[in-house]
């Protein structure tokens, strides 16, 4: 029997700087997906899952993942295409991640998959491969951070990524705050949201400021699409607020923290469009609410979860997560 898993993630800030090699904030949680199963001779990997009725069937050789049905088995099929293994897997899937929630449910699919099928590589390598099995799969453009978190989180910290480098720096959460992550009521489903149309804005603005993540805010007042420059704006200061972020968690400046994540979840409204209604009411009912610190959209946006940072037992629904290991075989 071959048994690996992956946690899902939280990001607590820095969202939308990952695909321009900027800084983000997250932490991986203590909800799972787990993949069993045993080798095959057959030349298929062949997985059920506790959430979908179909069967994911992919052959070893699969040549067009994109197509691959039902719409979850897309993730397996991409795995398969990067790894290309030797060796077929028929097994099972069961998670706890929440899905279209913005807590990188695929990711951690793609990344249990990869290591029940024989990844035998770095985390860094095994979140590289993942990611471009999503990019495979779905189309999305998306950044590394989903993979990266999962693949290498630690107890008790979140992680400060540059996404350029990939250099992880831990960071000690503290003991008297909540992260609290509850759903809008809202699915999140990316290949159908304009997240593509948002990097090629950012692409846009690079060709006059240069890398945004290195990019000043007077430099944008060259931009003379006025949603470009809005689009730079919000990944020039979001980088600034994630360094802030871990310089105030490093002094235990919790109160700071909550005021950034405001901050984070206004810019990502304003500049970035990519809140909507249910998220927006979310946030102000919990900022409303005594004993939060702040809180914001989480992950993509166009729809799922909010985070927030709150003393112990201030916010009622949801669920409280705790930072943990990143992927393994079980």
């Amino acid at each position: 029997m071959i048994a690996a898993r992956a946690p899902g993630r939280v990001n607590l800030i820095g969202d939308h700087t990952d695909y321009t090699g900027g800084f983000v904030l997250p932490m991986a949680v203590d909800r799972w997906t787990e993949v069993r199963g045993e080798p095959t001779d057959l030349p298929v990997v062949r997985l059920t899952s506790d959430r979908e009725e179909r069967a994911a069937s992919v052959a070893l050789d699969v040549a067009a993942p994109q197509l691959a049905q039902p719409e979850w088995a897309r993730y397996v099929a991409g795995v398969v295409s990067e790894l290309r293994p030797r060796t077929g897997l028929l097994g099972s899937v069961v998670s706890t991640v929440p899905m279209g929630a913005g807590l990188s449910s695929s990711a951690a699919l793609e990344l249990s998959v990869a290591l029940a099928l024989g990844f035998a590589g770095t985390p860094l390598e095994l979140a590289q491969l993942c990611r471009r099995a999503e990019h495979v799969a779905t189309g999305v453009p998306c950044g590394i951070m989903d993979q990266l978190a999962s693949a290498v989180g630690v107890a008790g910290h979140a992680l400060l990524i540059d996404c350029q480098s990939y250099a992880v720096t831990p960071v000690t959460l503290p003991d008297e705050v909540d992260v609290v992550v509850v759903h809008s009521g809202q699915a999140r489903a990316l290949a159908g949201s304009a997240y593509a149309e948002r990097v090629a804005e950012c692409e846009r603005a690079e060709e006059v400021v240069g890398p945004l993540r290195r990019a000043r805010l007077q430099a944008l007042d060259g931009i003379e699409d006025e949603v470009v420059r809005r689009r730079a704006r919000h990944v020039v200061t979001e980088n600034r607020r994630v360094r802030d972020a871990v310089a105030a968690l490093d002094a235990g400046d919790v109160v700071a923290v909550g005021a950034l994540m405001r901050e984070s979840h206004a810019s990502l409204r304003d500049d970035y469009e990519v809140s909507s209604r249910a998220l927006d009411d979310l946030v102000a009912r919990l900022d409303d609410t005594p004993g939060v610190l702040g809180c914001r959209l989480t992950g993509a946006g166009f729809g799922g979860c909010v985070v927030a940072l709150a003393r112990p037992g201030a916010v009622t629904q949801g669920w409280v997560v705790r930072a943990v290991d990143g992927a393994h075989r079980l």
